[in-house]
């Protein structure tokens, strides 16, 4: 039986749910922008969160996902990351 790529990316997808905390990250040379989602892609951060390419700033990161679970009271953290094609 051949099994699609597509198959695969929904059944991920499916395994989302309301305990997860969708985090979207941009991904520049030296700052950063994070945006934060519930399962549904309801933003739940009134703004979006700059940081540093530094521990400084992936630590900042980390603190604020902190804040958000335990706000919405969300137990699981997907990230994703956008970045530009190089060249």
């Amino acid at each position: 039986m051949k099994f699609k790529q597509s198959d695969g990316q929904n059944q991920r997808i499916e395994r989302i749910s309301t305990t997860h905390l969708i985090v979207g990250i941009d991904i520049a040379k030296e700052t950063h922008v994070a945006q934060a989602t519930n399962f549904r892609g309801i933003i739940l951060t009134k703004r979006h969160l700059s940081f540093s390419n530094t521990i400084d700033g992936y630590m900042k990161l980390e603190r604020w996902i902190d804040e958000i679970q335990q706000k919405h009271h969300l137990k699981n953290v997907i990230i994703g990351t956008v970045c530009p094609k190089l060249g």
